[in-house]
């Protein structure tokens, strides 16, 4: 079996009374897509801020790159998280900055040489399918190219984890089909490790390896894709099919 580079284990978050993630335990495993699926509000983008440092365990364990991070302290996340990246629901490029401008930022930031940016920032544009873009400003882009373009700024640091937060938000089928396939192909080419937050499951389907159901803090169910589509446990079936889960008894969801 794959190494973990993720290991999560009974993760909690608690804002006062409000528990958003109850003691919860998931593996991202080394080269593998991991889908996080889930109503709004269930927690799945809270996974992201933890695995990122924004946001500290309220208790449990977290361990990255066979790192505990549970006392890490900014300086050590700001070593750690050049080797994640994080592709945005919304893109966030830098508006101020070009194409080119965009990818290269955080190369430049680790003063790396300009003849190795510019060809990085080549290759990186190659492979997200938006070759010769890179004098173009953000504001001439269609939203399915910014997404592209964030992907590519995520992947310029090198990283071996990628975190996608809802990529294909506000895409036609068309767009997100495209997303979800060049999310594939950074996968096989590059050999990254992602965990996948989406409510589009054509999209997750086609892109995960693996899939997570996190509902009312609690992981459901974790399983590779083809047995999630196949799960005979209700809380899945209801929510891949756009039925209300909320109208399933409790002790109906181990199907």
């Amino acid at each position: 079996m794959a190494e973990s580079v993720i290991k999560i284990r009974k993760l909690k978050i608690a804002f006062g009374d409000k528990v958003v993630l109850d003691e919860i335990g998931l593996d991202l495993f080394e080269g593998e897509t991991l889908a996080v699926i889930g109503p709004s509000g269930t927690g799945k983008s809270t996974v992201i801020r933890v695995l990122t440092g924004l946001l500290p365990p309220t208790s449990g364990s977290v361990i990255i790159n066979g790192m505990e991070t549970n006392n890490f302290t900014e300086a050590d996340w700001d070593k750690l998280r050049p080797k994640m990246g994080l592709v945005f629901q919304y893109s966030a490029l830098f508006d101020f900055l070009t194409v080119g401008g965009n990818v290269a930022f955080g190369p430049r930031q680790q003063k790396k040489p300009e003849d190795e940016i510019k060809k990085k920032v080549e290759t990186l544009l190659e492979l997200v399918g938006l070759p010769g873009t890179e004098d173009m400003l953000p504001q001439e882009l269609s939203g399915g190219m910014k997404k592209r373009i964030g992907l590519a700024r995520a992947l310029a640091m090198d990283p071996n984890i990628l975190f996608y937060d809802e990529p294909t938000s506000g895409l036609d089928p068309v767009m997100t089909m495209s997303i979800s396939r060049l999310i594939r192909k950074t996968q096989k080419q590059l050999g990254v490790s992602s965990i996948l937050v989406s409510h589009d499951m054509d999209s997750v389907f086609y892109a995960a390896d693996r899939i997570a159901l996190l509902y009312k803090g609690k992981i459901v169910e974790v399983a590779p894709t083809e047995e999630i589509k196949n799960s005979k446990n209700h809380f899945v079936d209801a929510f891949i099919n756009g039925r209300e889960m909320d109208d399933i008894k409790k002790d109906d969801g181990d199907g």
